[in-house]
C-alpha cells in the first residue's frame, strides 16, 4: 500500500513540475513528451488535486486560468478514465454529455467552412460563406445554457467537499468562451460581402479560436470534471440537480429519460397544515402565505447571511437570472463569474465594515434594462445581519408615461 501512495506522490509531483514549467513559459508540444515518458497515463483525480494545490500555494488564479488550456493540451491523451462511472439515460451527467454531442455538429462544419475559407485565393469574395457560419455560431451560443447549468448546479456542490479552484478555472473559462462567441457572432453580422483575406484574418484571429475554446470545453469536461463529479456527488445530491435542471433549461439535447436513484426517489416532507404563523411586529402570516407572497413578487430578492453564505432566494416564475436550490448553503462569492467576485467582495467587505449600507447598478442584459441593488441588514443595535439583493426587469417600467389610476386599471380588465 505504502508503495502505491509513494508512486502516487511522485506522480503529483511530476505533474507540478510540469505544469509550473508550462508556467515559465516552456511549450505544451516540448512538456508533453516528458509527461509521457515519466508518467504514462495520469489519473483525472491527480490533476484535480494538483491544480487545487497550486492555488493554495499561491500561484494566482488568473495564471491557473490561463494554464488551464495549455496543461490541458499537454495531458492530451495521457489521462487515465479507466475507473470512470458510466452514467445511465437521464443521470444529469448523460444529459451534459448529450449535449456536447450535440455540440460536436456545427463544430464539424465550421471547421469544415474554415479550411474552405483559408484554401481560397485570398481576393475571391467570400460572403457566401459568412453566410454559412454566422448560423452555426448561432447554434454554439447556446452552450451558455450548458455552462450555467454547470457553475450553477454542479459547481456548488464540489464547493461543499472542498474542491474550489477548479471550478473557478473553469467558469473562468466559460466566461471567456462566452465572450469569444459574442465577438465571432458580432464580427460576422451585417456582412454582404467580403474577401477571403479578410475573411482569413478574421477567422485566425477570432473564429478558430472561438471553435477550439468550445471543443476544449468538452474535453475539459468529459476527461475531468464529471469523472471527478461522479465519484464525489452522491445520488441524493445527483436527483436534487436533476430537479433543478429544467429551471435553467438545456442545450441542444432534450432528455427524455426519467432517473432516480437506485434508493429510490427523495421525498420531502410537506409542511403541517396547522403550522404556527409567523409573528412579526407589524403582522403575521403562515408559511404558505409567506411562500406564495415571495412567488409573485415583481422582483428577485437573495438573503446572504452574516457570513457571506446564501440562505434564502424567491422563486418567481420569471427569474432575470439563474437561482436554484443548489446555492443556499453556498458562499456568495463563489456563485458570481471570476471576473466580477472582487466588485461583490468589495460591497461586502463595506457593508461589514460600516462603510455604505447599500449598492445599485443597472445593466442591459439579453435586450433588457436590469436594475440591482444590494442593502445590508442591521440589528436594532446596530450589527450586521447580511446582506439583500434585490434584481428588477425596469424595461417596460421605462417606458411608462402619463398616469394609470387605479379606477382606470381596473376598467380595463
Amino acid at each position: 500500500m505504502s508503495e502505491v501512495i509513494d508512486n502516487l506522490r511522485k506522480k503529483k509531483e511530476i505533474l507540478k513540475h510540469m505544469i509550473l514549467q508550462l508556467h515559465k513559459g516552456e511549450a505544451p508540444e516540448a512538456v508533453r513528451p516528458q509527461l509521457a515518458r515519466l508518467m504514462g497515463q495520469v489519473p483525472y483525480g491527480t490533476v484535480v488535486e494538483v491544480e487545487q494545490e497550486l492555488i493554495h500555494e499561491g500561484l494566482p488564479m488568473d495564471e491557473v486560468q490561463k494554464l488551464c488550456d495549455i496543461h490541458g493540451e499537454a495531458l492530451r491523451g495521457l489521462i487515465d478514465q479507466s475507473a470512470a462511472n458510466t452514467p445511465p439515460p437521464g443521470h444529469p451527467v448523460h444529459t451534459f454529455m448529450q449535449e456536447n454531442r450535440a455540440l460536436e455538429h456545427p463544430i464539424a462544419t465550421l471547421r469544415e467552412l474554415l479550411q474552405v475559407a483559408a484554401s481560397r485565393d485570398p481576393q475571391q469574395e467570400s460572403g457566401d460563406l459568412v453566410r454559412q457560419m454566422l448560423p452555426e455560431f448561432g447554434v454554439l451560443k447556446q452552450v451558455d445554457v450548458h455552462y450555467r447549468r454547470k457553475e450553477n448546479l454542479i459547481f456548488p456542490y464540489l464547493e461543499k467537499y472542498g474542491i474550489t479552484g477548479p471550478p473557478t478555472v473553469m467558469w473562468g473559462k466559460d466566461d471567456e468562451i462566452r465572450e469569444l462567441l459574442k465577438a465571432a457572432t458580432e464580427a460576422l453580422e451585417g456582412i454582404a460581402q467580403i474577401a477571403a483575406q479578410e475573411l482569413q484574418a478574421t477567422s485566425e484571429f477570432i473564429l478558430s479560436p472561438t471553435v477550439t475554446a468550445v471543443e476544449g470545453m468538452i474535453y475539459k469536461e468529459e476527461q475531468i470534471l464529471f469523472p471527478m463529479c461522479l465519484d464525489t456527488l452522491t445520488e441524493v445530491e445527483w436527483h436534487e440537480v436533476y430537479e433543478q435542471a429544467p429551471e435553467i433549461g438545456f442545450c441542444l439535447y432534450e432528455p427524455r429519460d426519467a432517473w432516480q436513484p437506485q434508493q429510490g426517489l427523495i421525498s420531502l416532507e410537506p409542511l403541517p397544515a396547522d403550522a404556527s404563523r409567523i409573528e412579526l411586529p407589524s403582522g403575521s402570516f403562515t408559511p404558505d402565505e409567506l411562500l406564495a407572497m415571495f412567488s409573485v413578487l415583481p422582483f428577485d430578492v437573495t438573503f446572504v447571511d452574516r457570513n457571506d453564505t446564501v440562505r434564502f432566494f424567491t422563486e418567481g416564475k420569471e427569474r432575470i437570472f439563474d437561482r436554484n436550490r443548489a446555492i443556499i448553503g453556498r458562499k456568495v462569492q463563489m456563485c458570481h463569474p471570476p471576473a466580477s467576485v472582487h466588485v461583490v467582495q468589495e460591497i461586502l467587505d463595506d457593508f461589514h465594515a460600516g462603510r455604505r449600507n447599500s449598492a445599485a447598478f443597472w445593466i442591459n442584459f439579453q435586450g433588457r434594462f436590469v436594475h440591482i441593488e444590494y442593502r445590508a441588514l442591521h440589528s436594532p443595535a446596530g450589527e450586521y445581519m447580511g446582506t439583500l439583493e434585490v434584481t428588477q426587469d425596469l424595461t417596460e417600467k421605462r417606458q411608462l408615461e402619463g398616469e394609470q389610476r387605479l379606477l382606470s386599471s381596473t376598467r380595463h380588465r
